[in-house]
């Protein structure tokens, strides 16, 4: 089995790809199979959520490219910026992972949700896509929430 350890900033190829939906894409301690049909194990320092085009090094040197796979999502699709905000606002509200890009808000497909939503007007379109939610308000400043109370 191929172990991989190393998370790695850049690469001059790829040797092959991973493809994960998001809930083993945020597991540190895996056992997986690479896109090549190869097992392997992942060994990574806990915390860290892999992301689409991230690059894995394997203690032999084999280069991995994540992939965010295909999984079924709810996606809402507006122009109006207001209405996606709103729906946005009560999803966070309910603590659930969001991806928020120009003219959509992707949340893994829940039918309680989608009906939350088109209660506040909107469509909800399931589909199979890629989902990469938002890493979190304090991801770029250490991975920790602190602040003194002085």
């Amino acid at each position: 089995m191929i172990r991989i350890e190393k998370h790695i900033s850049h690469a001059d190829h790829i040797d092959t790809t991973l493809s994960l939906p998001i809930e083993r894409r945020i597991k540190s301690r895996i056992k997986v199979v690479l896109d090549n049909g190869e097992d392997a194990g992942l060994f990574l320092t806990r915390g860290q959520i892999l992301r689409d085009g991230d690059l894995l090094q394997s203690t032999k040197g084999l280069i991995i490219q994540v992939r965010a796979a295909q999984e079924t999502v709810s996606t809402v699709y507006a122009d109006d910026a207001l209405a996606l905000t709103r729906a946005a606002y009560h999803l966070g509200n309910r603590h659930v992972p969001l991806q928020i890009a120009i003219g959509l808000v992707r949340y893994q497909h829940d039918h309680v949700l989608d009906d939350m939503i088109k209660g506040l007007g909107l469509q909800v379109t399931v589909e199979q896509a890629p989902f990469e939610p938002e890493a979190g308000a304090y991801i770029n400043i250490g991975g920790g929430h602190s602040h003194s109370h002085d």
